[in-house]
């Protein structure tokens, strides 16, 4: 069967060996999967979710008791009082901009307090400039960088006392920066900081990727609105698209008439016939995020036997799926992009090449042979092609796939 996937004996030996060395971080990804699993059942159990959760509605979408219930499941697994779970959100950027024109006013001004957001933001704030962005609205956008990958605390408490924030954004993964990602502890750390010196400040997290990683989330520790991709984890591989937001109810109410419009808000929206698929997505999350855990542990421990930098290091603590190689030679980067693609269920047969994407400033290198298109749970590879040339490698439905995948992405790697 190895002949059959071209996988060498030499590979599968290095892949064997290496997963050996893994076993105690498996062991904690597996207590903290049962943990959320637990989680999960019980909101379904409290919720009383039933079949007729899955009936669809369309046009308006009015009466919809199984996007309610979702919303009811959310927002109680995440630990928040409102959630707006929609496949009208395009993506977890879509959702972000959604968030952003809700909660921020001409005048307002932004802060993110985790260095320059992700790449596709870059538009909507307007640090790239657009005529539809915040910016062209009047709002005013700054930022503070981290410092040694933990928050700058005393720069913050020194802003915040010499400006009136509207919104400090958070983003909790580390995007296609080299930074690392930021823990739940330091985020809790944080807003205390910034609720002691303006209770007023509205705190929203970006949390794509680090769903159910850990057993806390950040609406669980002081974060007024948190926002990620259903194509993601809280997906479970199984939700086709969407996204959603969840907070404090009156900031979610804005959420949700910036989505559809003043007066309706999240009383329309129709599921046509996505309520099952969301609902089985985030049922199977703690099971595929562990399985997408788990082949990240595995994938840095073989590319650290192999001489390659890698960031988290297979034992160090998880807050997001992804994990980075440091590959410092672009053809590298595409030959192992491509052996993921080539290790994948759909497009195997695809040759994946650098191309301009939308919303990206550099050529970005990309492998998502996923059922669902452009999914980050599903096994993927992607990065930028630029210096130090970072391989952003997340996903895997199950383990199997996931060490199945990595297994030809060393054999191209290899160049065998």
């Amino acid at each position: 069967m190895y002949q059959e996937l071209k996988i060498s004996e030499e590979v599968v030996k290095l892949i064997e060996d290496a997963e050996k060395d893994c076993q105690e971080e498996f062991s904690k990804i597996d207590r903290n999967g049962y943990f959320n699993s637990l989680k999960v059942l019980s909101s379904f159990h409290k919720n009383e979710i039933t079949e007729s959760h899955f009936n669809a509605t369309t046009g308006y979408g009015y009466n919809d008791l199984g996007r309610e219930g979702i919303e009811k499941v959310f927002s109680d697994i995440l630990g928040a009082e409102s959630a707006l779970v929609r496949s009208q959100f395009i993506s977890g950027s879509h959702a972000l901009n959604v968030c952003f024109f809700a909660l921020l006013r001409p005048g307002d001004l932004l802060l993110s307090i985790s260095g320059k957001p992700y790449d596709t933001l870059d538009q909507v704030i307007g640090i790239e400039e657009n005529p539809s962005s915040l910016k062209s609205f009047g709002v005013s956008y700054d930022q503070i960088e981290l410092i040694d990958d933990d928050f700058d605390y005393v720069g913050i408490e020194e802003y915040l006392k010499n400006h009136k924030v509207k919104v400090i954004e958070i983003q909790r993964s580390k995007g296609y920066s080299t930074r690392k990602s930021i823990s739940i502890d330091k985020v809790e750390k944080v807003i205390s900081l910034i609720k002691k010196i303006d209770q007023t400040v509205i705190v929203m997290v970006d949390n794509c990727y680090c769903e159910m990683v850990g057993v806390k989330e950040p609406t669980e520790v002081g974060a007024d609105v948190m926002v990620g991709s259903l194509i993601k984890n809280l997906g479970g591989g199984i939700a086709p698209n969407g996204a959603y937001i969840v907070g404090r109810k009156d900031l979610i109410d804005l959420c949700a008439e910036r989505l559809t419009l003043p007066g309706e808000g999240a009383e329309v929206g129709p599921t046509l016939g996505i309520n099952k698929q969301i609902l089985q997505g985030i049922f199977m999350a703690p099971s595929v995020v562990a399985s997408a855990l788990k082949t990240a542990v595995l994938t840095s421990r073989v590319l650290e036997k192999l001489g390659y930098d890698v960031e988290p290091h297979y034992q160090e603590e998880r807050v997001d799926i992804v994990q980075n190689i440091i590959f410092r030679d672009p053809e590298k980067l595409i030959r192992f992009t491509r052996g993921i693609q080539q290790g994948s269920p759909i497009d195997s047969n695809a040759l994946v090449e650098a191309w301009d994407m939308p919303g990206y400033n550099d050529k970005v290198v990309m492998a998502s042979g996923s059922f669902t298109q452009g999914s980050s749970i599903e096994l993927s590879c992607d990065g930028p092609i630029r210096d130090p040339y970072i391989a952003y490698m997340q996903g895997g439905l199950t383990y199997d796939y996931g060490k199945l995948g990595l297994m030809k992405a060393v054999q191209l790697l290899l160049g065998k």
